[in-house]
């Protein structure tokens, strides 16, 4: 019998799909968006060519399309997910680049668009530390005080040599400031974090984790590293082939990474979905179901649970 106390199925982890039906009393989805933003880190603000793993669509390879206006692309995602869950609610992920990156008019603009959905509760924005000014701020306060709003940043790893080697043109610091101004304002947060990445060791993956411990946050996002084709880093991995994580060291990595996890704090995301025709490495990543199989089965196995080394 399972005795951890945000499941009612499996899993010994606090899921996404728990909370919502929790929260909403219902099946919630999320529709991702592009909604055609850029990142300083693309533009010459920050740095040039984005960080070494993003495609050219910005971590949003599984959002609408662009040449569309956002309503066209949720109603065009949301006719596919009736198909398998017909009664459920709808939150709109902004998801490709950096959503909070233009004058507060575009954002009022392509924020509220899809808010005035009727069938929509919420809102994910994706987007980094250094692309929400005070004025955007006071904007997502108040968009938080008439929706569930929930603001997503990349952390990816607190080693700064890693985040200089994947061009991540920001601080921890500067994440950590933008979590507290955040959560000021009320404004629920989730961080990403990337396992995997070049030269990183076990060790530096779970101090990362327990930094993002220390955070008063709501979520988190766990990523396994796509070596991607057309990226920076698919050509820096073809040239020299740093380690990969093989499957089983992966789930060793984030079995152990939650134990030290507050059991309060969401998993939106334990692996990842690369776009199969792009992926370089690791292979394995294809199959998805089975690496939650095994997440599952290890944890079982372990006798662990989400928290556990938090007591």
């Amino acid at each position: 019998m399972n005795t951890f106390i945000y499941s009612n199925s499996n899993k010994r982890y606090h899921t996404l799909d728990y909370f919502y039906k929790h929260k909403f009393k219902s099946k919630v989805c999320k529709i991702s968006l592009n909604a055609g933003f850029t990142c300083p880190n693309i533009d010459g603000t920050k740095g040039k060519g984005g960080c070494i793993y993003c495609s050219s669509k910005g971590s949003g390879d599984y959002a609408g399309n662009p040449k569309d206006d956002l309503v066209k692309q949720f109603y065009e995602i949301k006719k596919m997910m009736q198909k398998k869950w017909p009664k459920t609610k709808y939150i709109g992920y902004f998801q490709a680049h950096s959503n909070t990156y233009a004058p507060i008019s575009i954002l009022k603009e392509k924020y509220e668009c899809i808010l005035n959905l009727e069938e929509v509760i919420g809102l994910n924005i994706a987007t980094r530390c250094d692309c929400i000014e005070i004025d955007c701020l006071d904007y997502l306060e108040k968009l938080a005080k008439k929706t569930y709003l929930t603001v997503e940043l990349g952390l990816q790893t607190i080693h700064e040599k890693t985040s200089n080697f994947i061009n991540r043109c920001h601080t921890t610091e500067q994440v950590k400031e933008m979590v507290y101004q955040l959560k000021k304002r009320n404004i629920n947060v989730v961080l990403h974090i990337i396992n995997g990445l070049p030269y990183e060791t076990k060790e530096m993956m779970i101090e990362t984790i327990r930094y993002v411990n220390t955070l008063p946050i709501d979520g988190i996002k766990i990523h396994m590293l796509h070596v991607l084709e057309n990226t920076k880093l698919g050509y820096i991995y073809k040239e020299k082939k740093f380690p990969i994580l093989t499957k089983e060291e992966y789930i060793d990595i984030v079995c152990n990474q939650l134990e030290y996890l507050k059991k309060e704090i969401v998993i939106h995301r334990i692996t990842g979905d690369p776009v199969i025709e792009d992926l370089i490495e690791p292979k394995w990543l294809i199959n998805k179901r089975c690496i939650l199989n095994d997440i599952d089965k290890e944890m079982k196995k372990r006798n662990i649970y989400q928290g556990d080394k938090t007591k």
